[in-house]
């Protein structure tokens, strides 16, 4: 299924039902009077987040939505049929945004969650309703109110515990295929990894978390160079980040410093976030290598820098235990 993390839809509520002008007219009933009924409710138009769901593909060739008018009033004081709630699925981690793309109207970041986006308009009165003392025989009605509509956005952002970072070809893909039961695309080129991938990692029978892997950053991604930094909405709700750097990079400081400048570069806090530094491909540096990019890189980052192999699979528990015990002090503290 292709993966698809932004979609812009159109909902329409229901339009309200009309009121009617009716009188009441039967074999011997000398005074009938008045009977319109009021017009029926129109429907909302209802988002909801579902399980099961990681992508918007479904709001790609279907894009308009609308809820169908209440049914109008009848003779007999009958009240017009309310019409039913159109109800929108969507996956957890759904935002939704005013037209403007930066109003933020609802975060369905719980399954189950649900906002009415729209709201149907109100039955219009039948004459019935108009009656007085002084006026017994109206010959008013209303119509039904309008519903609501709108332009909205939806923007998915992925709900993981943790995110990996770095630039392309640094093995992130391959340090989530190491961790977890995911199996993404892993070639020797940069940008192999196109969309977001998500690995559930299980340290025991108690302790598991999400581990989100997004395409590589490069230098001025934040003006959209390579893939630009539309992928990073989706570690935003990530209680921590594992910055993975290529052992064999020429300098792996220097690498460090491009994608942390990105980072601040994007906002949304992901630049004040928890960080882990990796130090990744440990099987392909020589011992004097490995000695002379750790001390760079630790110097660039002002403190440690864990040494990992996601192919030999060397230092990658540590790895996982440092997030495991980042991610659940974040579940602590929330």
């Amino acid at each position: 299924m292709k993966f698809l993390d932004e979609a812009k839809v159109f909902v329409k509520a229901g339009d309200g039902g009309d009121g009617v002008v009716a009188f009441r007219r039967e074999k011997y009933i000398e005074f009938g009077g008045p009977d319109g009924g009021n017009g029926g409710r129109g429907g909302d138009v209802i988002i909801e987040a579902v399980e099961g769901l990681n992508t918007l593909i479904d709001y790609r060739y279907a894009q308009h939505f609308k809820a169908r008018k209440g049914g109008n009033g009848a003779g007999s004081d009958r009240t017009g049929a309310a019409s039913d709630d159109v109800i929108l699925k969507v996956p957890v981690g759904t935002q939704i945004l005013g037209e403007d793309k930066e109003t933020l109207l609802a975060d369905l970041d719980a399954p189950g969650k649900r906002t009415v986006i729209v709201t149907g308009g109100d039955g219009g009165h039948g004459n019935a309703h108009f009656k007085t003392s002084t006026n017994r025989a109206p010959r008013r009605a209303d119509k039904g109110w309008p519903g609501e509509e709108r332009w909205i956005w939806l923007r998915l952002k992925l709900i993981a515990d943790a995110g990996l970072v770095g630039l392309p070809n640094a093995g992130k893909s391959t340090f989530l295929a190491a961790a977890s039961a995911a199996r993404p695309k892993i070639a020797d080129y940069p940008f192999t990894t196109l969309h977001p991938q998500l690995g559930v990692v299980r340290l025991s029978h108690a302790e598991e978390f999400v581990l989100a892997d997004i395409p590589g950053l490069i230098e001025g991604a934040a003006e959209g160079a390579g893939l630009g930094t539309r992928f990073l909405g989706h570690v935003e709700r990530c209680a921590v980040l594992l910055h993975l750097i290529d052992g064999t990079a020429a300098d792996p400081a220097d690498a460090y410093r491009t994608v942390r400048e990105e980072l601040e570069a994007y906002g949304g806090g992901l630049s004040d976030k928890p960080e882990i530094v990796a130090l990744n491909k440990l099987d392909a540096m020589t011992p004097q290598a490995k000695a002379s990019r750790v001390k760079a890189l630790e110097r660039a980052v002002g403190g440690p820098v864990l040494l990992i192999s996601g192919v030999t699979g060397e230092g990658v528990p540590a790895a996982l235990r440092a997030l495991a015990d980042k991610v659940a002090a974040a579940r602590a503290a929330a």
